[in-house]
């Protein structure tokens, strides 16, 4: 498969810089720090490094896809989650409502399952790149949770 670098680039970019947009607007990188928190929740400085990895694998995944067989099913779920995904920072960091914040993280791990499985019957590699996603939004519902608990 030839690659279409300027396509590739620009499927990286949209939920990078959405993510930084959001990031700052929902008040994300100071809030974390200002909250209850588990003993087992990981240092602030860790979210934007592993959102960023998150965010390229998204944007390659999703490039990969949309070159395999760009369906409407695909392209539609892809961006559901991502909107799904920017909404939840402002429901817990900017209103704090942390009860609906893990039933949000609870609709978007459902979501990213359906995207795995379809990307999966696409391009194996694009729905493999989504697991780590899939491994740590599992893990932001139960932090999500435990801060519920605790504030």
């Amino acid at each position: 498969m030839k690659i279409n670098y300027k396509k590739l680039i620009v499927s990286i970019l949209v939920p990078l810089i959405l993510g930084t947009l959001v990031g700052f607007l929902s008040g994300s990188g100071s809030g974390y720090n200002e909250i209850i928190q588990p003993s087992f929740a990981p240092p602030g400085w860790l979210f934007p490094v592993v959102w960023t990895i998150l965010y390229i694998l998204m944007g390659v995944s999703d490039y990969l896809t949309k070159e395999e067989l760009n369906t409407n099913t695909s392209l539609k779920i892809y961006t559901y989650q991502l909107v799904i995904n920017l909404l939840w920072s402002f429901i817990f960091f900017t209103f704090k409502w942390y009860l609906l914040s893990f039933l949000w993280i609870i609709l978007l791990i459902i979501l990213v399952i359906k995207m795995i499985k379809e990307f999966l019957t696409i391009n194996k590699l694009s729905g493999y790149m989504q697991i780590p996603y899939l491994i740590w939004i599992i893990f932001a519902a139960i932090l999500n949770f435990n801060i519920y608990l605790l504030n």
